[in-house]
């Protein structure tokens, strides 16, 4: 619901500040005093394209503000809010601002959206008709919604959408494993053939550093043995080896220890020395035994390394560790492939379990709405004669398709026909000429579902063209009985539907200096009882005529 329109600097108004009643608010004036500015400015909130020529003072900004109430019941919009992190709620503030430089901002509960978000947020909140244009009514979503509301199948409809998304989710993710199942299948017997090379190498960590630690030693064998005999010779095993004479050095020593404690410590010293020169040589000679040339250990050591570095080189990698978890990573990419079609059959399952009992779902819907039709088709017809087209034809044609997936409201696809003229065949409401009999349908549909749906604010720009007198007084009386659940904004030329509002307001344009400017002002019963009568007989009501519009208001 519109509680409030704020608009600053746009086209004749300076500045207004609108208060908007829940129910039916009227909106009237002379001609040309500015009643279509006020909708010029509601369609910048709406999304409609923004013109530097609309703006009263080409050095300021033009500001439009829409401030609206969404109740608890007003899921639609409470979850857009939700699903954009725009701040759900229930107070929520549209603006739109245009700059003198011609560029546009636009602001949902001060978060900047875009216009494509400003347009799909506020269709939801406001819908306008006029002689030129009509939002919903063409839409199949709007005139299946009204098909459902007066078939009772709104409840069934909610559960539907639900397993519909449910389907769409499974549906999705079945064709996401069958895309990489092929990319699978395309790629598994290649990657089995390089992971079964690895796993035939036998690969083992730290291998490669040993196999060059051993295969150096090989390599250099005579070397190594020969410098470990020299140093074993020269440790010990000949008279002039350094341990025989540190034993002759240690005996003279010996022989003066007991003049003093420190030449004895050196004698102690000296003996230790010889006992590890002597371990050292041993071992030497252990180890020169030890380093040999084998020439088969040599090769097989060269093949194994070769083996290794031919699957870094091909791999691109650099060491035996790095081949390993290569290893690791294709084994476990083959487990996901193995079990990917496991996975994939079980959802394939699911997928078709969710659209079968989608699929019975769909039918029943279909089943209750064509047996509503008959009766929907009727009570419309019969409305139709109310808004002045008594000669009016209305169908509803409504077809099932059986052979293909479900929708997002199910199987049926819908058309809604429609004549204003006798003998004319029904034809589909967009193509029907009149922006006037379609305005006046509108009213009628929407009237007819007024308690079963939720509808967003309607604003009627003088849907009442061609009619008068007693036709329009229940127009009038439908607009009322439809603002009784819905907020309506209705600007009329016809006195009739003017005295069934619950608010009254009138547009005029005052001067102001040099200026020329649109107000809207509300009016106070004895004001608005003064309005009905200019309606009625001109700038100058006659007594009659104030008492024609005291009439009108209290019926």
């Amino acid at each position: 619901m519109l509680q409030r329109l704020s608009i600053q600097n746009y086209a004749l108004i300076e500045r207004l500040d609108l208060e908007i009643n829940a129910g039916m608010n009227i909106i009237t004036g002379e001609t040309g005093a500015g009643k279509s500015i006020l909708l010029g400015a509601l369609g910048l909130i709406l999304g409609q394209r923004s013109d530097t020529e609309a703006l009263l003072d080409k050095s300021r900004k033009c500001v439009v503000e829409g401030t609206f109430k969404a109740d608890k019941e007003s899921f639609q919009i409470l979850n857009y809010l939700r699903e954009n992190d725009l701040d759900p709620s229930s107070e929520i503030h549209v603006r739109r601002e245009v700059s003198p430089e011609g560029k546009s901002r636009s602001f949902i509960n001060d978060t900047p959206v875009n216009l494509q978000q400003l347009k799909e947020f506020t269709g939801m909140l406001v819908d306008i008709h006029s002689q030129h244009q009509t939002l919903l009514l063409n839409k199949a979503d709007f005139q299946l919604s009204v098909v459902d509301a007066l078939a009772g199948t709104q409840d069934a409809l909610v559960h539907y959408k639900s397993d519909y998304k449910a389907w769409q989710l499974a549906h999705a993710k079945v064709r996401t494993l069958e895309e990489a199942e092929q990319k699978a299948v395309a790629e598994q017997d290649y990657l089995r053939y390089q992971y079964q090379e690895l796993e035939e190498a036998a690969l083992k960590p730290g291998e490669q550093t040993e196999l060059e630690k051993e295969l150096s030693a090989l390599t250099n064998a005579g070397e190594i043995n020969s410098k470990l005999t020299l140093a074993c010779s020269g440790l010990s095993g000949t008279e002039q080896d350094l341990v025989s004479q540190l034993s002759q050095i240690n005996q003279q020593l010996q022989s003066l220890a007991r003049y003093d404690d420190r030449i004895k410590s050196l004698c102690d010293r000296l003996k230790s020395a010889v006992i590890e020169l002597k371990d050292i040589a041993a071992e030497a000679e252990d180890l020169s035994a030890a380093f040999r040339s084998d020439p088969a250990r040599t090769e097989q050591i060269e093949t194994r390394l070769d083996t290794i570095y031919r699957l870094e080189k091909k791999h691109r990698i650099n060491t035996l560790e790095e081949l390993l978890q290569l290893g690791a990573a294709w084994s476990e990419r083959l487990n996901n492939m193995e079990s990917l079609s496991e996975e994939l059959e079980q959802h394939r399952k699911r997928e078709v379990q969710l659209l079968t009992e989608l699929n019975g779902q769909a039918q029943k819907i279909s089943f209750a709405r064509n047996k509503s039709l008959s009766k929907t088709e009727k009570k419309l017809q019969a409305m139709l004669t109310d808004v002045a087209l008594p000669n009016g034809q209305f169908k509803i044609l409504l077809t099932t398709d059986n052979e293909g997936f479900p929708g997002p409201n199910g199987i049926d696809k819908i058309k809604f026909l429609f004549s204003a003229n006798k003998g004319v065949e029904p034809t589909e409401i967009g193509k029907v000429a009149s922006g006037g009999e379609l305005s006046r349908l509108m009213l009628c549909i929407k009237a007819a579902v007024a308690a079963s749906m939720q509808l967003p604010t309607m604003i009627f720009d003088e849907i009442d063209t061609g009619i008068s007198g007693e036709t329009a007084l229940k127009i009038g009386e439908v607009m009322n009985g439809l603002s009784q659940h819905h907020q309506l904004i209705a600007i009329t030329h016809l006195p009739q539907i003017a005295s069934r509002g619950a608010a009254h307001y009138f547009v005029r344009k005052q001067v102001a200096g040099k200026k020329t400017l649109t107000e809207v002002v509300s009016l106070k019963p004895e004001e608005r009882l003064v309005e009905i009568a200019r309606m009625l007989s001109g700038d100058k009501p006659t007594a009659a005529a104030l008492a024609n519009a005291k009439d009108l208001l209290e019926r």
